[in-house]
């Protein structure tokens, strides 16, 4: 199975996520979305199935809280999409894409046994 790590390159939670992936031996890629911006295709993806934009956002992030009232009132997929595309630190970290067509968000330890069935 392929595992792509979609996150920041200095998010600890997103460094826990692949430390766990390589103790337990499961081959992954990271992608630093920061230098390889998610498409608008991939956010419509990764939106649909996370529970929609809103649920993607990490809304306790410094970036959220200085952004202007305007822009976290974000009324459409596209104007999500645009703000995303903006600044993709806001999207909760790591998003977790396997080639069985899984998407998952966040990082813990249980969670991780049981998305990639380790007992």
């Amino acid at each position: 199975m392929s595992t792509i790590v979609y996150g920041l390159k200095n998010c600890d939670t997103c460094k826990k996520a692949t430390k766990w992936l390589d103790r337990f031996g499961i081959a992954h890629s990271f992608v630093d979305y920061r230098d390889a911006k998610p498409t608008p295709e991939m956010l419509v993806e990764w939106a649909g199935r996370l529970g929609g934009f809103e649920a993607m956002v990490n809304k306790s992030s410094t970036t959220w809280r200085q952004l202007p009232d305007n822009r976290k009132a974000a009324a459409s997929d596209a104007e999500w999409k645009l703000l995303l595309r903006e600044y993709p630190q806001l999207i909760r970290r790591p998003v977790v894409v396997t080639d069985d067509g899984a998407i998952t968000q966040g990082f813990s330890d249980n969670g991780f046994k049981k998305r990639f069935g380790i007992a």
